[in-house]
């Protein structure tokens, strides 16, 4: 790995892959699923290589790509969805970090809202999420469809992206699962862990009523 030169980078690379375990073992990104990644500097992105199983990552399992997404060594091969991470740090000058989960409850919910975003309101745990200020907020994550082709994923999260930046910190990709973020790592995981809760509860509440669409 190319190693940048500072006395952060490697508490960075220990801090990402304590925030990937914990995200492991709630069984949010089975199957060598998801992909995490942090801001090291306006030109360079710490992010997992594809393929990797996170429950048992190492700084080997880590590596460097550029704003763009390009890997800095050309034999590392980064993420499948690298693309959607370097588009949303472009978007945001504020993001710090991008965890991309798999979990059941978010890739269902994702299938089963047929608009483009899931609406949650009326529960306390929404004050999780940075700009929600009380349950009476309505917290819209938007919903994109599933494709291949991440760069056209990336350019449509960037044509919905409000112009005054009030942007729901989160988005689901149907089918997939959810990408959330924040200004660093321990918000971005405090987004996934409140919208994991929030999607439950949503579950649960539409099993509760039958009310499955």
């Amino acid at each position: 790995m190319v190693m940048p030169q500072s006395d952060d980078y490697p508490a960075l690379c220990d801090a990402l892959l304590d925030t990937i375990g914990r995200i492991a073992a709630r069984h949010w990104c089975p199957a060598t699923g998801g992909n995490f990644s942090a801001r090291i500097d306006d030109q360079l992105r710490l992010i997992t290589r594809s393929g990797r199983d996170k429950t048992r990552l190492s700084r080997a399992d880590l590596m460097l790509c550029d704003a763009r997404g390009k890997a800095l060594n050309p034999a590392d091969k980064p993420s499948d969805e690298t693309a959607l991470h370097a588009r949303l740090y472009q978007l945001d000058s504020r993001i710090g970090a991008v965890l991309h989960t798999h979990s059941s409850t978010a890739t269902v919910l994702s299938r089963l809202s047929h608009g483009s975003s899931l609406s949650i309101h009326g529960f306390e745990m929404q004050k999780a999420i940075h700009g929600q200020t009380s349950h009476l907020d309505a917290l819209d994550v938007p919903i994109f469809d599933n494709t291949q082709d991440i760069d056209a994923l990336a350019e449509r999260v960037a044509e919905r992206w409000p112009a005054d930046a009030t942007v729901v910190p989160a988005l689901l990709v149907r089918g997939h699962g959810l990408y959330a973020w924040g200004r660093d790592l321990n918000e971005a995981y405090r987004h996934v862990e409140g919208l994991e809760f929030l999607f439950e509860c949503v579950w649960q509440e539409r099993l509760a009523t039958r009310d499955l669409s």
